[in-house]
């Protein structure tokens, strides 16, 4: 008598999703960095500000060190520190964009895993705190203090320069969603308190497969308006602040790109621009 044997039964193998699959600090760069049009911006107005090339430059806040990457990158003179707390993102940096370098510009570049309130460096030409990083300080003493130290740690010469962002929409809590070849950035304006300016941001990331990258950054800040840090600027010491705006593209009526010194801006329901504190 023959035995019926059944065949073992094999569960279907789930594919991995373009969402499990991403590296969110390779889709933060593509999405939100720009780090060419940055440095020039900064090499372009220290030399109007100070009638000489600057070779020194610390990144503040650093994340995975593109910056400072750029930054080596442009003179063989050129030095950059980076320095931030979260010793996974420098590592990331270490293995995805110094390993990039030739061999003599990674060797001046230096990250530090330490904090920009106790960190001693030596004098900078530029120090940046870019992508609003600086916004993590929620109090005005708090702030004041940190760019008191900033002053402290620039040559007699130097310069800050910071981002900041705002509008009448930046008070809105909405999402917004930019395309990009292989992906979607959206980010998240999540929740903002208007009695202490507290806002939590977020960036997700959506595929062509459908699958999400749900709060793959998150952001708890304070967001400071341009009168408040010109004002906190001046009290931690420097002796001029300037204000760069982006100027208009005459045939979209949509930015340029070009960021200009002026003191008087457009009422947009959203922008970005730049600010320089000379020492």
């Amino acid at each position: 008598m023959s035995r019926k044997t059944s065949m073992p039964a094999y569960r279907k193998r789930k594919s991995t999703t373009q969402a499990q699959a991403a590296d969110r600090h390779a889709l933060y760069e593509k999405a939100v960095q720009c780090v060419e049009s940055e440095i020039d911006m900064v090499d372009e107005n220290f030399m109007k500000l100070r009638g000489r090339p600057a070779s020194s430059l610390r990144e503040d806040f650093c994340g995975t060190a593109n910056t400072s990457c750029e930054w080596v990158r442009r003179r063989p003179s050129n030095l950059a520190i980076g320095i931030d707390t979260d010793t996974s993102v420098l590592d990331w940096g270490r293995a995805h964009n110094l390993s990039q370098l030739e061999k003599e510009q990674e060797e001046r570049i230096t990250l530090l895993n330490d904090d920009v309130m106790s960190v001693a460096t030596p004098n900078m030409d530029i120090i940046l705190a870019m992508n609003f990083s600086y916004q993590i300080f929620k109090d005005r003493d708090r702030l004041r203090e940190y760019f008191h130290r900033v002053y402290g740690s620039l040559k007699s010469d130097g310069l800050f320069f910071l981002d900041a962002f705002g509008g009448y929409e930046a008070f809105r809590e909405m999402e917004e969603a930019t395309e990009f070849d292989d992906f979607t950035y959206i980010w998240d304006q999540h929740h903002y308190n208007p009695i202490n300016g507290d806002i939590t941001c977020l960036i997700h990331f959506k595929f062509p497969d459908g699958s999400k990258l749900k709060r793959a950054f998150r952001y708890d800040w304070r967001l400071w308006t341009l009168p408040e840090l010109q004002e906190l600027l001046v009290e931690a010491g420097f002796s001029r602040v300037l204000v760069y705006w982006e100027g208009t593209d005459s045939d979209t009526g949509e930015g340029n790109g070009e960021y200009i010194p002026t003191q008087a801006g457009e009422a947009d329901a959203g922008w970005i621009c730049y600010i320089s504190a000379e020492k």
